[in-house]
């Protein structure tokens, strides 16, 4: 009988035989990438292609990244860089815990850096990392602060909570936590994820420069499209990991495989030829440092107010100007007589 994350992955190598543009691809697992049951060696064997860092630990049906307590947090790295080309990286995991719907965090990274084994604030790795960073994050930081200030976000902006969203930096570009990573992502969806009794993926590609990202998280062994970016330019030579962070409030941050697969696309000579190496990574027709705009526009009252307070600024210096006009108009008649 063929379990159910055996058909998901059945009908991944199903979906995904073509690439977006006809080009044919075929995909082969690469075991030194990846990580599955049983974790023979991870964590304690040098000869292990895996390493641990923090509160992460293995047990025999995942790597638990963080358990359900405060101001942890945990990672799994590969010692191994990554030369593909194409790939893709399928990501089994699980989020549970005792907390209820916005009451618990932080959440949970897939990363693919230069950088490795560094702790820090985002998710538990550090900021001003050099690649790529897919966040499923599991608390509103924005909306608190939003909250606190008794404002709200427009309809336009809001976001349901869990939400899974990708950056791309250069090493020179912060994560902006307290916003939830919004002037820097690259696209996201929501995805709830939080206590399921059901599998939880999701699936990276990275083929011809173009980064997708899809769910299965319902149940039903169906595919939900989560974002697709062309002109992604990542390196070569990065390392893969996972890592996981929880603040005041925790969830249990569960791992439970990464698949690596390289995807061979049929390419033209020409293609092969134009294929230029790519040392900084970044994205065609996105500035990584555009400015924020706020996530929420000014009030009928604000707007009100900020008139209300202009015009008597503007009449308080008619004043002071006519008063030091008069002065000055009285000293000079003085010195006529």
């Amino acid at each position: 009988m063929i379990s159910g994350s055996s058909l998901v992955i059945l009908f991944a190598a199903f979906c995904f035989g073509l690439c977006d543009d006809g080009h044919e691809m075929e995909e082969f697992l690469k075991r030194e990438y990846s990580l599955s049951k049983p974790y023979q060696g991870v964590g304690v064997s040098g000869s292990s292609h895996w390493e641990l860092m923090g509160d992460a630990l293995v047990t025999t049906d995942h790597v638990r990244l963080t358990p359900d307590q405060q101001s942890k947090q945990g990672a799994i790295w590969s010692r191994i860089p990554c030369h593909l080309r194409d790939w893709e990286l399928q990501v089994h995991f699980k989020i549970h815990g005792q907390g209820k719907k916005n009451l618990n965090g932080d959440g949970l990274a897939v990363w693919y850096t230069k950088e490795r084994m560094q702790k820090g604030p985002v998710f538990g790795n550090r900021d001003f990392f050099t690649g790529l960073g897919v966040f499923v994050d599991t608390y509103p930081n924005e909306e608190k602060l939003l909250e606190a200030q008794r404002k709200r976000y427009t309809p336009r902006t809001q976001r349901i909570f869990p939400y899974v969203l990708a950056m791309v930096g250069n090493g020179t570009i912060s994560y902006d936590h307290d916003r939830d990573g919004r002037p820097t992502e690259l696209g996201g969806c929501n995805a709830m994820v939080r206590n399921l009794r059901h599998d939880s993926f999701i699936f990276i590609r990275y083929v011809r420069r173009r980064l997708t990202i899809m769910l299965d998280i319902d149940g039903q062994h169906e595919w939900r499209d989560c974002l697709d970016v062309p002109g992604v330019r990542l390196p070569q030579g990065f390392y893969f990991g996972a890592s996981a962070v929880t603040g005041d409030l925790s969830d249990n941050h569960d791992l439970i495989s990464m698949k690596l697969y390289q995807l061979t696309v049929l390419r033209s000579k020409q293609e092969d030829e134009e294929q230029e190496e790519v040392l900084v990574p970044s994205v065609d027709n996105m500035d990584l440092l555009r400015p924020y705009t706020d996530v929420e526009g000014m009030s009928s009252i604000s707007i009100f107010f900020c008139v209300l307070f202009s015009m008597l600024g503007v009449f308080l210096l008619a004043v002071v100007g006519l008063v030091m006009y008069g002065h000055w108009s009285e000293s000079r008649r003085k010195r006529f007589y």
